[in-house]
């Protein structure tokens, strides 16, 4: 089991345990990436398709590849990037080849959408579903729909207010998901507030949370889990 490490929010500095996450190399061996123990961690307000990769050298084969970069989204609503141990120097220009160019990645750079109403804020929503893999997410029919969005399996919720998303909001995903046999996905604006985020934690529902370019973050481990492996292989 991969030891958590104590890590300190740069926004509101208090201090969590965070796991390093761990991925399969091709060569069949968990790889987890090594965070520092003593790094600082940085808060980022929007993440580009450069940033995102850090290199690591996987320790059963020796392989240098681009891994996704350690994140996590603080109750308190930074986003917060954890510092990783530099990989060490190849040893020739074979095994430094990998490390030129990230891994195949299983889908393109999503193409984020300008929010300016809140019909453009659920457009965001669904087309950063579409990009995860889920499939015809659409806007279900009818005015007194208790969701924004809905496909095979799916109901999502998109909060364009204000305000910091409540409790009830979370639990009313829930309850509509088990209702519907369908995996509730919640998106907001102004971030969650702290009993919606630890409720959300607890039924496993994955929190994203968007600015204005319209790029969702994920702000808790289910959102992290759905944007690595996408819905079908949760």
């Amino acid at each position: 089991m991969t030891e958590s490490v104590p890590v300190r929010c740069p926004a509101c500095r208090r201090e969590q345990s965070f796991t390093p996450p761990t991925y399969p190399c091709s060569c069949g061996a968990p790889l987890t990436l090594p965070v520092l123990r003593d790094g600082i961690p940085q808060e980022f307000g929007h993440r580009t398709w450069e940033d995102a990769w850090v290199v690591a050298t996987c320790a059963m084969c020796g392989l240098r590849g681009h891994w996704p970069q350690p994140e996590f989204g603080c109750a308190c609503g930074a986003l917060v990037r954890v510092p990783v141990a530099p990989a060490p120097a190849p040893a020739d220009r074979a095994t430094d080849r990998p490390a030129d160019r990230p891994p195949a990645a299983p889908r393109p750079a999503f193409r984020p959408v300008t929010i300016r109403t809140a019909r453009d804020a659920v457009t965001a929503a669904a087309q950063y579903l579409t990009w995860l893999g889920f499939r015809e997410v659409r806007r279900p029919e009818g005015q007194a729909a208790s969701v924004d969005l809905c496909g095979p399996g799916l109901v999502a919720r998109v909060d364009p207010t204000t305000r910091p998303t409540s409790l009830r909001d979370v639990e009313c995903l829930w309850l509509t998901g088990l209702n519907e046999s369908a995996a509730g996905v919640f998106f907001s604006l102004a971030g969650y507030a702290r009993d919606a985020r630890a409720r959300a934690d607890a039924l496993h529902i994955p929190l994203f949370i968007m600015d204005l370019t319209g790029t969702p973050q994920p702000v808790n481990d289910p959102a992290d889990s759905l944007t690595r492996v996408g819905p079908a292989e949760r």
